[in-house]
């Protein structure tokens, strides 16, 4: 696995500013990445409704980190991410209530089960130190790039 640096987190996610809430990656392979995150302790988490910040948003990191690696893997290939669309959350749990009371950074680590053309089925895990987070497994729709056509088109 490879280690990068925290400003390259933000060009792999779609979302700027505030929302992105990954802060490094600390490892990454051809199926896996694990990145860490201390915003959730921000006031400024954009996230947050009435000073606090649901665990359900432990959601939205897992997704950032199947961006980021999928980021990664379009890099490698020297193009970029097309992006695509959450489509479904199968199996989700919360272990917590509230993301901003836990002391610990998050340990967001997503592993990519399967993939055909642009759709992929990950499964991701957020810690909390040795504390479990959430975990859940999601279903990705890829983009496709312009001149890409799918399976029984006319080319």
């Amino acid at each position: 696995m490879r280690s990068l640096i925290e400003e390259q987190v933000k060009d792999l996610v779609p979302h700027s500013g505030g929302m992105c809430l990954l802060d490094k990656i600390v490892a990454w392979d051809a199926t896996t990445v694990c990145c860490i995150s201390e915003s959730h302790r921000l006031l400024g988490n954009p996230l947050r409704s009435r000073g606090r910040l649901a665990a359900v948003h432990a959601l939205e990191y897992g997704a950032q980190a199947m961006a980021v690696h999928g980021g990664l893997l379009a890099h490698r290939r020297g193009e970029t991410n097309a992006g695509g669309y959450l489509a479904a959350l199968r199996h989700a749990v919360l272990h917590v209530a509230r993301l901003d009371d836990l002391e610990d950074p998050l340990m967001v680590r997503a592993e990519m089960l399967a993939a055909e053309g642009n759709n992929l089925i990950y499964q991701f895990t957020v810690h909390s130190g040795e504390r479990p987070v959430a975990e859940a497994r999601a279903t990705v729709i890829g983009r496709r790039r312009s001149g890409e056509s799918t399976r029984g088109e006319n080319t």
